[in-house]
């Protein structure tokens, strides 16, 4: 089975959060994970605002090195478009509508969406994206 995992979620693989163990325990069962490109940056941000130091260091190496195992999404002029729309029509905030109109390429019925963001899920789920709940 093929997983979008957006910032929320995969931050919780480097910061000890509640379901950090879930997240970690799904992350390594599923061989075919993907993200957006912008998630590099969200979690890098998110990284050096809760972590400094040697914590921050193996933070930062971890996270390169598990990026070379997903398939990243370009965010190219359809997946902005798409994007758009979806701030448009749900409200929600500009990044959270890149990682669904990311997903929504994808195009596989069978590909599901881990967030720990309410509101995103709710988006997604009104998209017709199965929401992944830990």
């Amino acid at each position: 089975m093929s997983m979008y995992v957006d910032s929320s979620a995969l931050l919780k693989r480097y910061v000890e959060e509640p379901d950090s163990v879930s997240v970690d325990a799904l992350l390594r069962a599923d061989d075919s994970l993907l993200t957006g490109r912008h998630t590099i940056v969200e979690v890098r941000r998110n990284l050096a605002r809760l972590l400094s130091g040697r914590s921050l260091a193996n933070a930062r190496r971890s996270f390169a090195a598990d990026l070379a195992s997903f398939s990243i999404i370009e965010l190219d002029a359809t997946t902005c478009e798409s994007a758009s729309t979806i701030a448009e029509t749900t409200g929600i905030r500009t990044l959270d509508a890149l990682h669904l109109a990311a997903a929504l390429r994808i195009a596989d019925p069978g590909v599901g969406f881990l967030t720990f963001d309410l509101r995103q899920a709710q988006a997604a789920r009104s998209l017709g994206l199965s929401v992944l709940v830990p």
